[in-house]
């Protein structure tokens, strides 16, 4: 009877204690998604990926989501990788049709997510007292090998007799390809632009140098106005200063503006829990993370169509 009665007490205790650890455990596997979320690509898109990594590894203290900056083709092709890529490849551009064809070779199925809106923003140097707007054209100018325009009297006569120092960043970049196939309209970038992979270089750069000029995403700027001046572009109908008021797709700033984007490769959104939550969760919060890192928002209903997309794949 005593063997019996301790036999029970053991029994009772054993399932107490394992009571107290799944009440203990809100974020483990009964509460809560485990494991990590891997993405890459777009140095635009990082800092709005990152903050909502953080975010959400705020609230899922059991989920690891690493975030990286490649750049939007070096990005896809981590995603594309054949045995497994990347969950998520943030994109300052679309993908292109040679990348859809590997996605497609390699049984890949994803969804193009729209994130927000990004403007290309033209900066100077804080010193440089010469310049404070441009026209398009004189943008392109700036930039292109064809127009030879090697000194910045070159440009305005009234302009300093000195040399153009351009910067941008490099073609692993979807800045790049945006700048060079939509604003240069795929001519050729002049030679002695001095291309780099990360985007705190150019800020670098741009900032000791009194004759330079570079272009990447309104973020970076808008991150580094102690450095750097933006200038207003002319397209046609008095200058623009480039704001999340002003970047639209149909607005003041349209020509120099484009979305951002991130791809959620399907089959692991399905077969691992925490990529689907993150995604869904990057999709109902994008909009006000958009605003606190430098880009556009876009209209709700927008980010509601993605939410319900995601959650019928579940």
């Amino acid at each position: 009877m005593k063997a019996f009665k301790r036999s029970t007490l053991f029994v009772m205790l054993a399932a107490l204690m394992v009571f107290a650890a799944a009440c203990g455990n809100d974020n483990g596997s009964e509460g809560g998604p485990e494991g990590s979320v891997v993405i890459d690509g777009s140095g635009t898109v990082y800092p709005l990926m990152a903050k909502l990594a953080e975010s959400y590894m705020g609230e899922n203290e059991n989920v690891s989501v690493e975030v990286g900056r490649a750049g939007s083709s070096a990005g896809f092709k981590k995603f594309l990788a054949e045995g497994g890529g990347t969950d998520l490849s943030n994109a300052s551009r679309t993908i292109k049709e040679e990348e859809k064809a590997k996605a497609e070779e390699l049984g890949i199925d994803y969804k193009e997510l729209k994130l927000a809106l990004d403007g290309i923003t033209i900066v100077v140097n804080k010193e440089n007292d010469w310049i404070d707007e441009l026209t398009q054209e004189e943008v392109i100018d700036i930039f292109l090998a064809s127009a030879n325009k090697k000194k910045w009297s070159d440009v305005r006569s009234d302009f300093p007799d000195e040399e153009i120092k351009a910067y941008g960043p490099n073609e692993n970049h979807g800045t790049y390809e945006f700048f060079y196939e939509t604003i240069l309209e795929e001519q050729e970038l002049r030679g002695d632009v001095n291309l780099q992979q990360e985007y705190s270089t150019l800020v670098d750069m741009v900032s000791k140098d009194k004759n330079a000029i570079a272009y990447f995403g309104y973020g970076y700027y808008e991150n580094n106005q102690d450095k750097l001046k933006a200038v207003k572009i002319d397209f046609g109908n008095g200058p623009v200063e480039p704001s999340i008021e002003t970047i639209k797709e149909d607005g003041e700033y349209a020509p120099f503006t484009r979305p951002v984007f991130t791809y959620l490769n399907e089959k692991m959104a399905k077969e691992k829990a925490q990529v689907m939550d993150f995604a869904i969760y990057a999709m109902e919060n994008a909009g006000n993370a958009a605003k606190e890192s430098g880009f556009a928002p876009l209209p709700e209903e927008e980010y509601n169509e993605a939410v319900e997309y995601l959650k019928g794949l579940k």
